[in-house]
């Protein structure tokens, strides 16, 4: 089986265990789309229940139905600028968000991930197309990202039509080695060869260079936003609503190992479809741009 099969595997509702191939059009929409698209910041504020002001800063490309992405923890919009601008050229509106400390976002220190939920609330009501509120948006959430947009799901159905989850873990754990990386990247001591191959393996698939995640590190954000969400009961935001959700798992991911997309498919056979992106970690990103692109927008497409 080829990359290009293992991927269009399963790639949309109703496809079961059958292989299911793009269209001409579908594939020749993903080629065209080689050139990033400088986003618009555009900087959403809203007073929260506190009186406090809070700024949300989202970078937009493109026109259309609304495509939300939540970054990674301790990382940035940035993180999807190849993504995003794939999305943007297909006929999208795509919104990076870069959380409360991090670019120009700012408000109060997060204490509650029902905080960050309401910024994203806030960004959907004012960035969706006129008239398109109501139905939702589509959130697709990147590692820590699509435990944050799960979340989103279950406080706030009304503002999500269906979810995309990138690299999702939470139901079973990382590997024994992709854990002692992961604790390692903590240690001052390291040289930075060792903290690069540190991270090589917990979160990119064997043989992928870990270079795009050497810097773009914002700890105390991320520090913020996993404490906020770890105050609440996974099982509050788990199954993500009620929502559909289509999660693209790295098959060579150490730290969110494949397992955990067939835990959500048992558990909701009804609404979780699943694809395996081949030679991808955790950081698919990076590592598999063109063809997680079109596993995204084959899924957005078909969601019109």
């Amino acid at each position: 089986m080829t990359n290009r099969d293992l991927i269009s595997r399963r790639t949309a509702l109703g496809c079961g265990g059958a292989i299911c191939f793009l269209s001409s059009t579908a594939l020749a929409q993903i080629e065209t789309q080689n050139r990033a698209i400088v986003p618009t910041s555009r900087l959403v504020s809203y007073i929260d229940a506190s009186g406090q002001l809070v700024v949300i800063e989202a970078l937009v490309r493109g026109e259309g139905p609304l495509v939300v992405l939540l970054p990674a923890g301790s990382r940035a919009a940035s993180d999807f600028d190849d993504l995003a601008s794939r999305i943007a050229a297909a006929g999208y509106r795509s919104a990076a968000i870069n959380p409360r400390g991090i670019g120009n976002s700012r408000g109060p220190r997060l204490q509650q991930i029902t905080e960050h939920l309401q910024d994203l609330v806030e960004v959907i009501g004012q960035l969706s197309p006129t008239g398109a509120a109501e139905k939702g948006a589509v959130i697709v959430g990147h590692a820590f990202g699509n435990r944050v947009a799960r979340a989103l799901a279950s406080f706030h159905p009304e503002a999500v039509s269906s979810l995309i989850l990138l690299a999702a873990g939470g139901q079973v754990p990382p590997t024994p080695q992709a854990q002692a990386a992961r604790r390692n990247l903590s240690n001052p001591a390291l040289s930075p060869t060792q903290s690069m191959e540190a991270m090589r393996i917990a979160y990119f698939a064997p043989g992928n260079s870990p270079e795009p995640w050497r810097l773009g590190w914002h700890r105390d954000a991320g520090a913020d936003m996993s404490a906020a969400l770890g105050k609440i009961l996974a099982d509050r935001w788990v199954e993500g609503g009620t929502a559909p959700i289509y999660i693209i798992q790295g098959a060579e991911d150490a730290f969110a190992p494949p397992a955990n997309s067939e835990a959500l498919k048992s558990a909701y056979p009804g609404r979780v479809d699943v694809a395996l992106l081949a030679n991808a970690g955790h950081q698919m990103l990076a590592e598999q741009p063109e063809r997680l692109a079109e596993l995204v927008i084959a899924r957005l497409n078909k969601l019109k």
